[in-house]
């Protein structure tokens, strides 16, 4: 029997469909870092997590997750605020290569439907979003706490662990 699920069959869903990411984490001051990401995926369990980041825009918080700050990371539908918060306290990083283009251009039309229901056009959302590949860098997390992050009274309440499956 494999251990309790910490995201539901929901949030994976949420999270492979492409919404907008914010990736954080701090310094050994506990001075925070912050980057909007480019583009994550998620494995079929929710068990591993990919969020992208720009290089040449993330470079103290790629720092300060290396140097092992953690990180905090949120996903949240433009058009209705839903929020999910996974956190982790360590990650790996790596260039994005040939294999991850296909991700982020499927995660860059998501966005530009996302945006284009809040009123944003998609060269807006490119222009946001688009980065040449050699520029992007990939994190990978196993995420160890969760949280409803929506705005109202549920925001911050722990996600429970699912049923344990078979």
């Amino acid at each position: 029997m494999s251990p309790p699920a910490l995201l539901n069959p929901q949030h994976i869903a949420m999270v492979d469909r492409g919404v907008s990411v914010i990736v954080a984490s701090r310094d050994a001051a506990l001075r925070p870092s912050i980057m909007r990401g480019v583009g994550s995926a998620i494995d079929p369990g929710g068990t591993q997590v990919t969020v992208y980041l720009r290089r040449s825009q993330s470079r103290q918080l790629l720092q300060d997750i290396a140097a092992g700050g953690g990180l905090a990371v949120v996903f949240s539908e433009p058009p209705t605020h839903r929020t999910l918060q996974l956190k982790a306290r360590t990650a790996t990083q790596r260039p994005a290569g040939p294999a991850d283009l296909p991700l982020l251009q499927r995660y860059l039309a998501s966005m530009q439907h996302e945006l284009a229901q809040v009123g944003y056009g998609p060269a807006f959302v490119a222009a946001m979003l688009s980065a040449p590949l050699e520029d992007v860098v990939a994190v990978q997390f196993s995420p160890e706490a969760a949280f409803d992050q929506t705005p109202g009274p549920r925001a911050g309440t722990p996600l429970q662990p699912s049923t344990p499956t078979p």
